[in-house]
């Protein structure tokens, strides 16, 4: 089994909504299994900060599936719930779901970057990981916990849980 982590962000229609439904759909996904998912957080945008907010999370599970395949089923999970690709960098969506770890594999295709290039950089990844994965030491050796201790907070906030319920 393939142990995968992924961050989920959203800061457009209801954003926690968008969160709970992301991981009903991973749950309930016939290839992933032992879903475990990370308080949600409320953090602000990366770029242009002429837009709402995000809620944040990191989910882990199982899986058989090969990394791009992964990757194709979270992008089916992200259109479903509305997301639009578009050119512009940072901005706003309905829904983010992000490889960030597959395994300790360095993988770097067209496609796919893992570990997710900007891991180690943003609070709103860092500090749901590490409430997964205390004792987490990455591909490239570093220790996510002394990670967590050298990256300010950024106004990073532990939201109150919303209650997930199986809608899909």
């Amino acid at each position: 089994m393939n142990i995968v982590y992924i961050g989920l962000g959203a800061n457009l229609v209801d954003p926690q909504a968008q969160l709970v439904k992301a991981v009903n759909a991973l749950n309930t996904h016939p290839a992933f299994n032992e879903l475990v998912v990370s308080s949600f957080y409320g953090s602000k945008p990366m770029g242009p900060q002429d837009q709402p907010d995000y809620v944040n999370a990191v989910a882990r599970f199982e899986t058989l599936l090969a990394p791009e395949a992964v990757l194709d089923q979270l992008q089916d999970i992200e259109l479903r719930q509305g997301r639009v690709r578009k050119d512009e960098r940072w901005g706003p969506r309905t829904l983010d779901l992000d490889i960030l770890l597959f395994n300790d594999e360095t993988i770097s295709t067209e496609r796919l970057t893992v570990p997710h290039y900007g891991l180690c950089d943003r609070e709103f990844v860092v500090f749901p990981l590490l409430e997964l994965a205390p004792q987490l030491v990455l591909p490239n050796g570093q220790v996510l916990k002394q990670v967590a201790e050298n990256l300010p907070k950024n106004g990073l906030t532990t939201l109150p849980k919303k209650e997930i319920k199986e809608t899909l």
